[in-house]
């Protein structure tokens, strides 16, 4: 195995992990921005109101992003398992 097939193996796989992870985390991230202006403007200062509103917008987004999650996962596996021959050897 070459550096450069080594390197192109971890950016694949660092490329998968963003893109799987990113809607969750962006969904986490407009959730707690818009709690964190109503806990602002309210002046309320609830340490459990920031965080079950950023657990129930994950939850649904992990049910509605899983399919999608899921086959970008197996396509990432199976593209891995496909070539092991040619890493191997």
């Amino acid at each position: 195995m070459t550096t450069e097939t080594v390197i192109k193996m971890a950016e694949q796989g660092v490329y998968t992990t963003l893109l799987v992870a990113g809607p969750l985390l962006l969904l986490a991230l407009v959730v707690g921005l818009i709690v964190s202006i109503f806990q602002a403007t309210t002046q309320i200062q609830e340490q459990t109101l920031a965080f079950i509103p950023k657990i129930i917008a994950v939850l649904i987004g992990v049910v509605i992003f899983a399919p999608w999650m899921i086959s970008r996962m197996v396509q990432y596996a199976s593209n891995i398992f496909s070539n092991l021959t040619r890493f191997i050897g």
